[in-house]
Formats: structure tokens, sequence, C-alpha cells
């Protein structure tokens, strides 16, 4: 059911907004409704770059479902990444 796939991703909660780290967005997924979302102008700096927005869920004759998804890669992919791993290894005392 596409509304379970959804509500799953609205949900979801990862350890870094867990435990409420300073570059952790509020949300990691965003599930936009809007038909034609994501779109990378408008949805590229969500959660300051750090939010991954997911639109256009729909189903798919072979995979059952496909959607569209969308990251900032420089700032989730690599520097906000990598700062986010710094500050979750910090958090449980790993350095």
């Amino acid at each position: 059911d596409p509304e379970e796939i959804i509500a799953a991703w609205e949900n979801y909660q990862s350890e870094p907004q867990q435990l409420k780290l300073p570059s952790a967005p509020e949300h990691g997924l965003l599930y936009s409704r809007e038909p034609d979302r994501p779109q990378p102008l408008r949805d590229r700096d969500t959660g300051r770059g750090m939010t991954v927005t997911i639109g256009r869920l729909r189903r798919c004759p072979i995979l059952h479902y496909k959607f569209a998804l969308l990251g900032h890669n420089t700032i989730r992919g690599a520097a906000g990444g990598s700062i986010l791993n710094a500050e979750l290894c910090v958090s449980k005392g790993l350095v």
C-alpha cells in the first residue's frame, strides 16, 4: 500500500535525529505529495541540504513501486555527511 510506504518514510528517524546532533536535520527524509517534486532548485537545500526529499511514489509493474529521490550531493553526500559522522563519533565517545 503506498500510504504505508509514505508513513514509513514520514516516521523514520535515524540516530542523528534521535541524538539531536547539530548537523542533523529535523527530518532525514521528507516525502513531498506534490506531483512535480522533488526538484533540484526547490528541494536541494531542504534541512540545510541534509534532508533527502522523496516524491512521486507510484506503482510499477516490474518493481512494485518506484519514486523520485533527491539529495544534495555536496552537502549530504560529502562535506555535511562527514561532519555528521564526526558528530556521531563524538557523541558516542569514539573520538
